[in-house]
């Protein structure tokens, strides 16, 4: 009697602990669910709850932990005949292996789900559920027609049952392809429904509404749609500070807040975001995702003009299987090194294919080609640029095909003829609110409108790019603006740096007025300013003042 009685308490305290693990699981808590579903024997688990503990191991960042749980799950339902629930896991298994880079292995239980298949009416939901994984191996042959049946097909059956999951992915896939494909009306318009979807909180399972969201704002981010990169990216983190403990898509939701910190400027931000995303991925187990965390810090270092940590970010790009190719290109010419980056770039445009592929890496292409001399290249290549940003409608490729546009009037000697193609630029560039791009078309319209003689308006240009680029440490910019200030010969032995602050004291500005514009400290411009009073012979600013002005300083 002893003993039937704690077997009764045993199936006691364990149904209040899966009852526990459950509602831990629909409240979102994956720390308190994993805890309590894990102090639960295993034969009192049912196959529905196997799946959870697989889930919040996965959001955990237990790799490992999550595929031996699958494994169980489907060794189960194999053994109870559960097609469906076997597939399902198939599928889970299949998915958890690409994204941690075991490709082989997913490859294997995809194709172990072949004989799960036969017999199956062809319409069985079952079917859609593999044709996810045989998308992405159509994906990794380069077979973009295959993926897009595959993806079509995941839609059609997720139409056709009513599944929410299916539903998701299939439209989230389909967009993806269809932007490669050119098609990006009906692209975003894909994405966009995927995403509302997983928003009104329509799909059952997190794993696969990560998935949708990192998706989604990964395909956006290739096309320069850097407005639904912002919506999107500030609906993932929402969804993430939800959800206690979770690990899994917060290394892509720090690198997509990262991308919109360097876009908006904030280059210690953006740094600070690529770390942590570094770290996260090395956490849940994907190296991979690493490479781009380092490519993006690479990029943000080069625009700072510390070329070894730059050079260094790019090397980890590649050792984790992601081409640091242009950004290293750009970083070879700001070394010096135009031919070897005119190689690059020249090995890029006949190897890219792809409006896509091709859109990241124009712009890059036709600052290395002008670098080099090459303006007939650079006009063709900016010609296709134009076209792509056309068909990609975003306002920050449209923005880069107008600054190309302009840059390669100007190298060709016509800087009137590039001036309204600058003022585009910079008008775009203001609407995507990116600080650097602006300030950099900016240093650029500065040139033309010296090559035009009219040397007051460029100034003006040039002295807000320099003023800007210095509030953002773009310290490469912001000296090519310093130069193109510099007049040949200044008086007095001033100074670039002196005849600045002495224009600033001539038009009336504090030394506290002078520090903010000039990011200085007061102690330094106080330091210029007792320099420019010994050199000039003076000793006051009003005579200072007069000294500029007869000099022709302001």
């Amino acid at each position: 009697m002893n003993g039937l009685r704690l077997g009764a308490e045993v199936l006691a305290v364990s149904a209040t602990g899966l009852e526990q693990a459950r509602a831990a699981f629909d409240r979102g808590d994956w720390v308190a669910a994993h805890s309590a579903f894990g102090e639960v024997p295993d034969d009192a688990l049912e196959h529905a709850d196997l799946d959870r503990l697989a889930t919040t191991a996965e959001l955990l960042g237990d790799h490992d932990g999550a595929v031996a749980v699958l494994q169980r799950a489907f060794a189960g339902a194999q053994a109870a005949g559960d097609v469906t629930a076997a597939v399902r896991c198939v599928f889970r298994l299949s998915m958890t292996l690409l994204t941690h880079g075991e490709p082989a292995l997913a490859a294997g239980w995809t194709a172990r789900a072949d004989s799960l298949l036969e017999g199956l009416p062809p319409d069985a939901v079952e079917h859609a559920w593999i044709a996810f994984p045989r998308m992405f191996r159509a994906l990794g042959a380069g077979d973009l027609v295959t993926a897009a049946s595959c993806a079509a097909e995941v839609t059609a059956a997720g139409r056709r049952h009513g599944d929410p999951d299916l539903m998701a992915l299939g439209l989230c896939s389909q967009g993806r392809l269809s932007l490669y494909a050119g098609r990006f009306t009906e692209g975003l318009a894909r994405l966009d429904e995927a995403m509302v979807r997983v928003i009104a909180g329509e799909t059952t399972s997190p794993i696969l509404a990560g998935h949708v969201y990192c998706t989604a704002i990964e395909g956006c981010q290739e096309i320069s749609d850097f407005a639904r990169v912002a919506e999107w990216t500030a609906a993932l983190d929402r969804w993430c500070a939800k959800q206690p403990g979770l690990l899994a898509f917060t290394g892509q939701c720090a690198v997509h807040r990262g991308q919109l910190l360097r876009l908006r400027g904030d280059f210690g931000g953006a740094l600070a975001e690529f770390e942590l995303a570094a770290d996260r991925y090395q956490r849940v187990g994907a190296p991979d995702a690493v490479g781009l965390s380092a490519y993006e810090t690479g990029e943000v270092l080069r625009l700072q003009g510390d070329h070894t940590g730059a050079d260094e970010a790019y090397q980890r790009a590649a050792d984790h299987g992601f081409d640091p190719q242009p950004g290293l290109a750009l970083l070879w010419l700001a070394r010096g090194q135009t031919d070897v980056a005119r190689a690059a770039v020249e090995r890029l445009l006949a190897e890219t294919g792809g409006p896509v592929h091709r859109g990241r890496l124009l712009p890059a292409a036709v600052e290395v080609l002008l670098s080099t001399g090459e303006v007939d290249r650079a006009r063709t290549v900016t010609a296709e640029l134009d076209e792509v940003a056309a068909g990609f409608g975003c306002d920050w490729l449209l923005a880069a095909a107008a600054h190309a546009a302009g840059a390669v009037e100007l190298a060709a000697g016509d800087p009137a003829g590039g001036l309204p193609y600058l003022r585009k630029a910079q008008q775009l560039w203001a609407r995507c609110d990116d600080a650097f791009q602006r300030a950099r078309t900016q240093l650029v319209t500065g040139r033309a409108l010296l090559a035009a003689g009219d040397e007051a308006s460029a100034r003006r240009e040039l002295e807000t790019a320099r003023t800007t680029l210095r509030r953002l440490g773009a310290r490469p910019a912001a000296d090519q603006a310093e130069e193109l200030l510099a007049p040949a010969a200044l008086p007095g032995g001033l100074t670039a740096r002196e005849a600045e602050v002495l224009r600033l004291v001539a038009g009336g500005r504090s030394n506290a007025d002078i520090a903010a514009e000039l990011v200085l400290s007061e102690k330094t411009v106080a330091r210029h300013l007792s320099n420019i009073f010994t050199k000039l012979g003076v000793g006051s600013r009003t005579a200072a003042t007069a000294y500029a002005y007869e000099h022709r300083l302001v």
